[in-house]
């Protein structure tokens, strides 16, 4: 089994910054992709930012410029550094990861962090 703790969330103004962080613990023999999501109230959950084992990065359009993932995989541990927050990027954040087990490959989510942007 594999869980992901996520930190980091809370109340900030426009135009403000956080960092959200995610690691990973217990029973796994790799993880793959890392990732973040958010889901805001009525939405569907959508992908933010992505990041493979070796570096590899994908961003929403919404996010592009202004938020950065990185991992640090000594840590199982991945960042999304958030700048230039906008009121619509209010959310729960939630963290994922492609892990390898003994059951197989497979995809696990953190338990979520809000995210609210607001003066």
């Amino acid at each position: 089994q594999v869980q992901l703790v996520e930190s980091g969330g809370g109340l900030v103004q426009p135009g403000g910054s956080l960092r959200l962080s995610c690691a990973a613990s217990g029973r796994f023999f790799s993880i793959n992709a890392m990732g973040w999501y958010r889901q805001a109230p009525g939405k569907q959950r959508e992908l933010v930012a992505s990041i493979t084992p070796g570096g590899s990065t994908n961003y929403a359009d919404s996010v592009q410029g202004r938020f950065t993932i990185s991992r640090d995989n000594a840590k199982n541990t991945v960042y999304l550094q958030m700048n230039s927050l906008k009121p619509e990027d209010t959310a729960v954040y939630y963290c994922n990861a492609v892990a390898r087990t003994l059951a197989g490959t497979r995809s696990y989510w953190g338990q979520g962090t809000q995210v609210t942007v607001s003066s």
